[in-house]
């Protein structure tokens, strides 16, 4: 299968009026991006849905792959919730990336509130394609 990027990606697509539209500031197998959690994004009342701080921190592993010229697809990824996140409060996702063996790349990513309090924590295997 050929990944080609059509500017819709739910993250990063600005061609997805539905998506996040969020902008990466990535170099050297490192990626980060702020966001700013809307309610249309919640779980229970008032915190950010488990779900999407999963999909922020697979998405930042990708864009650090990315920064190194790499095209990858996560395989695994396994998330430690550590806090809720409040709707309305501003949030840091970073992600840092290195080739393991053969086609397979390791990944390690965060969320935190801008005051650093750790929100969730990722592993991650990705797969260049």
């Amino acid at each position: 299968m050929e990944l080609t990027d059509d500017g819709t990606c739910f993250v990063c697509g600005k061609g997805n009026p539905h998506g996040l539209r969020l902008d990466f500031r990535a170099s050297n197998g490192h990626a980060s991006t702020v966001y700013l959690p809307d309610k249309r994004h919640q779980g229970y009342r008032g915190i950010l849905h488990g779900g999407l701080i999963s999909t922020l921190i697979d998405e930042a592993a990708v864009k650090a792959a990315s920064s190194l010229g790499i095209q990858a697809v996560t395989v695994e990824l396994r998330v430690r919730f550590r806090n809720p996140l409040i709707i309305g409060n501003p949030c840091e996702i970073e992600a840092t990336v290195r080739p393991l063996r053969g086609r397979l790349i390791a990944g390690t990513a965060t969320v935190k509130k801008t005051d650093g309090t750790l929100v969730a924590e990722g592993e991650l295997k990705l797969f260049r394609r």
